[in-house]
């Protein structure tokens, strides 16, 4: 939702809708215009080939040297005591994530339809943050359920033993859905995404992302390397999505170098005023 070209001010409330989110969708599938994106594809292959290769390496000797050891030190499933733990563990679900960033999205659209001039401007700045968040999530999550589905990891204690190389490949139900986590997909992803528009909030993010780590192997719904390469999968995605973006120059700047840098975005203070706008009679 980048600022579009000022909608005439005359037009029916719907018609202002149909056209901001028009234009939302539309400035995603642009042709890519930034003069440095080749550089930034340059970069983007060579991070995500080396982090590919360490997370490979790591989720090897995990399998080879952990998975069995940690599994088995974890709590039964159903223990009692676990219930707060199970309620830490939701805010990693997929939909979840998804659902509250889809109505975040909405309401953006919703109420910078009834904007105009620099108030419509700020909040659409915002809204092209937001597409950017769910666009990360909801690509990460895509290619996470297909390597589920192509690897065929049971999850621990399937078959009734603890066996970190229970695989099935296309067996395609729940039971053998174990790598990668799709938890540690979707907090991996959501925290690279919302890390690289605001980098304060780095080490918060990250923080919430290795806590719904580690919810999911307490719970025994995944052996250390799955969520490991969960996490891969998340960062690798959304480091792509965020490539996408700054190739049509949108919430992001490349550098000289090829480095993809957030553009200023819309501050709370001047967020503030817009929604009391938005508000006022």
């Amino acid at each position: 939702m980048s600022t579009p070209a000022e909608i005439a001010p005359r037009a029916s409330y719907p018609a202002q809708l149909a056209a901001v989110s028009g234009r939302a969708l539309a400035q995603l599938v642009r042709a890519p215009s930034h003069s440095r994106r080749a550089e930034a594809a340059r970069k983007l292959a060579l991070h995500s080939l080396w982090l590919s290769a360490a997370g490979a390496a790591l989720i090897i000797a995990l399998m080879l040297a952990f998975d069995l050891t940690e599994i088995q030190l974890m709590p039964a499933r159903g223990t009692p005591g676990l219930w707060p733990i199970r309620i830490l563990t939701d805010f990693g679900k997929d939909e979840y994530v998804l659902s509250v960033l889809a109505v975040a999205l909405v309401a953006t659209a919703l109420v910078a339809a009834g904007l105009h001039g620099t108030r419509r401007a700020l909040l659409l700045g915002l809204g092209t943050r937001l597409q950017f968040i769910f666009l990360s999530v909801l690509v990460s999550v895509f290619a996470g359920e297909i390597l589920k589905f192509i690897i065929g990891r049971g999850r621990p204690f399937v078959g009734g033993k603890a066996d970190p190389f229970n695989f099935v490949p296309f067996q395609g139900t729940e039971a053998y859905y174990s790598l990668p986590s799709a938890h540690a997909v979707t907090a991996f992803a959501l925290a690279f995404a919302i890390s690289a528009l605001w980098p304060r909030l780095r080490v918060f993010m990250f923080t919430y992302a290795i806590v719904i780590l580690l919810t999911r192997l307490v719970l025994l719904a995944h052996h250390p390397s799955d969520v490991v390469a969960g996490a891969l999968v998340g960062m690798v995605s959304a480091m792509a999505v965020r490539y996408w973006f700054a190739a049509r120059r949108l919430s992001f700047a490349i550098r000289a170098d090829g480095t993809i840098v957030p553009l200023p975005g819309p501050v709370g203070g001047r967020l503030k005023r817009v929604a009391r706008g938005a508000s006022a009679p």
